[in-house]
C-alpha cells in the first residue's frame, strides 16, 4: 500500500519540504564553490540580503536552550508547543540565510579557506535545526537524549559559523586584535600570523609596503579570504596576482593594475578599496608606486628609495577641516535649491548634494526600480548640469531620456545598468566631456556604440557585460584599455 504525499501528517509534509532546499545546498556547495569569479549582478543583489537574515536563525536557535530549562519549571511547563514552532522557523530562516549567502559567495568574486568554512557551516546549521525538529516531535521518550545532544551541537556550530562571519566581515584577528598578552599566552594564540615571504624583516617591502596592505586591503585579499582570487598578505602572493593575472609589474607603476586600481576615483565601480573602506592616503599610494618603479624587489633596503614618505600611515597625524561658509554654500545652491527641494519630497532619498560645502548633486533613483521612467526625467532638467553622478540602473528608462541625460554636462559617473536603452542613448552622451566611467551592464548596447567612446575625453570605464558586444571583439588600443566586462 503506498503513501501518497497528501495522505502524510502535514508535520511530515513540512519536513520533507524543508529537507529538500538543505540537500540541494549542499550539492550546490559541493559542486559549485565559490572560486573568485564574478557573476550576475542580481544575484549579488539578492545575496547581500545574507547580512539582514542571518541574526534570525541565530537568536531562534539560542532562544531554544532556554526554553528547554524553562518549560522544566512548573511556572512555564507548557512551553513544548512554542519550542516546536521556534525549531521550525529556525530551519526556514537557516535555509534561507544559506541559501543567500550561497549566492553572495559564489556571484560576489569571493574564494578562500574562511569563506568556505563559513558555507559550510551555515548549511550544517540549517540541517542540524531540521534534525532538533524532527527528534523534537518525536513521542518516545528514547529520543530526548538525541535531542539534547544535537541541540548542543546546534548551538555550538552557529556560534563557530557566527565568528567565521565576522572574521569575513570585520577581519580575521576581530577577537583577539586587542586581546591582552597574558591572556594571548594563557590560550595560546599567537601575536601574528603573516605566513612565509621572501621578504627580509627590514626591506623596504616588509616595513613599507605590507603596512599599507594590512591596513587596507588583507580583509579581502589576506590568508583566509581571496576576492578575485587575489592575496596581498606576503610578497610570493602579491607577485603571484589573481584571477586577472599579475597585479604588478616590476619597474612599472603606471601599467600596474594594483596602482591603477588605488588611483581610481571613489565613484568608480573598480576602484579599491571597495565597498565604502577607508581608501588610501596620498603618500600610502606613493610608497606602492615607488616600490613597484624600483623594481618590486622583496629585499630592497627600507632606506633604499629616495623621496619615500616619512611614515606611510602616522599613527598621529594633524587634522584640520576646511571651514565651510554656510553663506556661500547657499548662494550657489539658490537658484536650483527650490526644484532640489521639491524632488526630494516626490522622491525621497534619491537626490542629495555631493557633499555639505558642494552644491553638486548625486542622483540615485536605482532605488525606486521600474518606478522611475521616462516621463519622470522632466523634474530633474531644472538642475540637470549640478548632477555629477547619476544611477538609473533597473529603472524604466529608455531611449526617450537620452536628451534628458545628454545635458547632464559635469556628469563623472554614469549607470544605466538593466535599463532598456541602446546604442542610441550612448551615441547621444559624446557631449560628456567630464564622463569618466559608463556602465551599460545588461541593455541592448551593440559595438555601433563603440565610435562614440572615442569622443568622451575622459573616459577611462566602459562597463559592457552582458550587453550585445561580445568579450572578443577586436577595437582599437585606445578603446581596449577603456572597455570592460
Amino acid at each position: 500500500m503506498k503513501l501518497s504525499l497528501r495522505q502524510m501528517p502535514l508535520r511530515t509534509r513540512l519536513s520533507v519540504l524543508a529537507l529538500a532546499p538543505i540537500l540541494l545546498l549542499m550539492a550546490l556547495l559541493s559542486l559549485l564553490p565559490p572560486d573568485g569569479i564574478e557573476r550576475a549582478e542580481w544575484a549579488q543583489f539578492i545575496g547581500r540580503f545574507h547580512l539582514l537574515v542571518i541574526h534570525f536563525p541565530i537568536a531562534l536557535i539560542l532562544l531554544v536552550p532556554v526554553l528547554e530549562i524553562a518549560r522544566r519549571t512548573r511556572l512555564f511547563g507548557d512551553l513544548s508547543p512554542s519550542i516546536d514552532l521556534i525549531l521550525a522557523l529556525a530551519t526556514l530562516s537557516a535555509i534561507v540565510a544559506a541559501s543567500l549567502g550561497w549566492c553572495l559567495a559564489r556571484s560576489g568574486n569571493y574564494s578562500g579557506r574562511l569563506v568556505t568554512q563559513h558555507m559550510w557551516g551555515g548549511v550544517c546549521v540549517a540541517a542540524l535545526c531540521w534534525l532538533c525538529w524532527m527528534l523534537h516531535g518525536r513521542a518516545d521518550r528514547r529520543f530526548d537524549r538525541f535531542y539534547a545532544c544535537a541541540l548542543l551541537v546546534a548551538v555550538g556550530l552557529v556560534s563557530w559559523t557566527g565568528y567565521r562571519g565576522g572574521q569575513l566581515s570585520q577581519g580575521e584577528n576581530h577577537l583577539t586584535e586587542h586581546m591582552p598578552e597574558g591572556l594571548r599566552g594563557l590560550l595560546g594564540i599567537p601575536i601574528e600570523d603573516k605566513g612565509p615571504s621572501a621578504a627580509s624583516s627590514t626591506s623596504f617591502f616588509a616595513v613599507r609596503v605590507e603596512p599599507v596592505f594590512a591596513g587596507h586591503c588583507n580583509n579581502c585579499h589576506g590568508r583566509s579570504k581571496q576576492r578575485s582570487r587575489l592575496r596581498l598578505d606576503n610578497y610570493e602572493a602579491v607577485m603571484r596576482g589573481g584571477k586577472h593575472g599579475a597585479v604588478v609589474k616590476a619597474g612599472n607603476a603606471q601599467s600596474s593594475e594594483l596602482s591603477h586600481r588605488v588611483t581610481l576615483p571613489a565613484a568608480d565601480d573598480k576602484a579599491m578599496p571597495a565597498e565604502g573602506k577607508k581608501p588610501l592616503s596620498a603618500d600610502e599610494i606613493k610608497i606602492l608606486q615607488l616600490w613597484i618603479a624600483a623594481g618590486a624587489s622583496p629585499t630592497l633596503s627600507a632606506d633604499a628609495i629616495k623621496g619615500a614618505p616619512a611614515t606611510a600611515s602616522p599613527l598621529v597625524a594633524d587634522v584640520t577641516f576646511e571651514e565651510i561658509d554656510a553663506a556661500a554654500v547657499a548662494k550657489t545652491r539658490a537658484p536650483f535649491a527650490p526644484a532640489v527641494a521639491q524632488l526630494q519630497k516626490r522622491f525621497p532619498n534619491v537626490l542629495d548634494y555631493e557633499s555639505r560645502g558642494s552644491a553638486d548633486l548625486v542622483l540615485n533613483v536605482s532605488l525606486m526600480g521600474p518606478k522611475f521612467g521616462d516621463e519622470d526625467m522632466a523634474a530633474l532638467k531644472p538642475f540637470a548640469e549640478q548632477i555629477v553622478i547619476a544611477d538609473f540602473s533597473g529603472t524604466a528608462v529608455t531611449d526617450r531620456s537620452a536628451a534628458s541625460i545628454a545635458v547632464m554636462k559635469r556628469l563623472r559617473a554614469l549607470r544605466l545598468m538593466n535599463t532598456r536603452i541602446t546604442d542610441t542613448t550612448v551615441q547621444a552622451l559624446s557631449g560628456l566631456n567630464q564622463l569618466e566611467s559608463l556602465n551599460v551592464f545588461g541593455t541592448g548596447v551593440t559595438p555601433a556604440s563603440l565610435q562614440a567612446l572615442s569622443r568622451l575625453p575622459k573616459l577611462q570605464h566602459f562597463y559592457a557585460g552582458e550587453t550585445r558586444i561580445p568579450a572578443n571583439i577586436q577595437v582599437s588600443e585606445a578603446v581596449r584599455g577603456k572597455l570592460l566586462f
